[in-house]
């Protein structure tokens, strides 16, 4: 296990206490190779889509190399503002904020290859996946168990307590999308069923990932609209999202499942139109 950068710098041969200064410049050399790293990403980034710009062959590919570097780039912005925090003390809250946007970046490249499509057929987005064929089951999982562990590093570094809170339901519900969009799932349905297939143990997990992220983006944005916005468009996105998962489990053949939440989305529509008739009377 990696020690802290306290725990290498408590004492020196002999047993002399290493100096305030000396640690800090100890803490500063740290920060200098994290943004070390952070420029040459930065390059990389630009590199890259100018490649992009300049011959669109392989675009998909590409873009799907910066989805990897955005993640990174994430995670050193979050160690830079941890180390910050061992150093200066309290939140650095601007790192943190880089981070965020550099999340969001993430999700943009990816959404620019599967598209941002919540409730609808497969078919109508199976052409930009397509775009990946020679991406593995394997490395499509990978790939967004990296960006949810991002994720949820980056909202626990904030806290319960800071203006973004309500902001996070968008990010995370629009991760939940891209988990379900980036998997070829006419492939992914027969796999799923069949676990002699080679790939059936990713691909179900996968699966129930999405599953679970789907109802955590309905549920998210429902307590949204009840907590705070009131907005009929957060609930709306909340039943896009039920109508979301519902479809996966029709694909899964889950019938039962699939029934459940579909008696939920209709609950939670009559619930909607019912907050809308009431606001019409009262703004009359």
């Amino acid at each position: 296990m990696r020690r802290s950068c306290c725990a290498q710098v408590r004492g020196r041969e002999g047993g002399s206490a290493v100096t305030e200064e000396e640690q800090n410049a100890l803490y500063q050399k740290k920060l200098n190779v994290y943004q070390g790293t952070i420029d040459q990403i930065f390059t990389r980034e630009k590199n890259i889509l100018e490649l992009i710009r300049r011959d669109g062959t392989g675009a998909a590919y590409k873009k799907l190399a910066l989805v990897d570097d955005m993640i990174y780039l994430s995670t050193l912005y979050a160690a830079k503002y941890q180390t910050q925090v061992v150093v200066v003390g309290g939140k650095q809250e601007d790192l943190l904020n880089e981070a965020r946007k550099t999340l969001y970046k993430a999700l943009i490249y990816l959404e620019e290859i599967v598209t941002n499509l919540i409730d609808t057929p497969f078919s109508d987005y199976q052409e930009q996946v397509a775009q990946i064929a020679n991406v593995s089951q394997q490395q499509r999982y990978y790939l967004i168990r990296k960006m949810g562990l991002a994720i949820d590093s980056i909202i626990s570094a904030y806290g319960t307590n800071t203006k973004w809170y309500w902001s996070f339901v968008e990010l995370q519900a629009r991760y939940a999308t891209v988990a379900k969009n980036i998997l070829d799932l006419a492939n992914s349905s027969e796999i799923g069923l069949n676990p002699q297939a080679d790939e059936y143990e990713t691909v179900v997990y996968h699966l129930r990932l999405v599953k679970k992220l789907l109802l955590q983006a309905a549920e998210r944005y429902r307590e949204k609209y009840e907590m705070t916005s009131s907005s009929f468009e957060d609930f709306k996105l909340a039943v896009c999202y039920l109508h979301a998962l519902r479809r996966v489990h029709l694909l899964l053949n889950e019938r039962q499942d699939a029934e459940e939440v579909k008696k939920k989305a209709k609950v939670w529509s009559e619930r909607m139109e019912k907050d809308q008739r009431k606001r019409d009377r009262s703004d009359k």
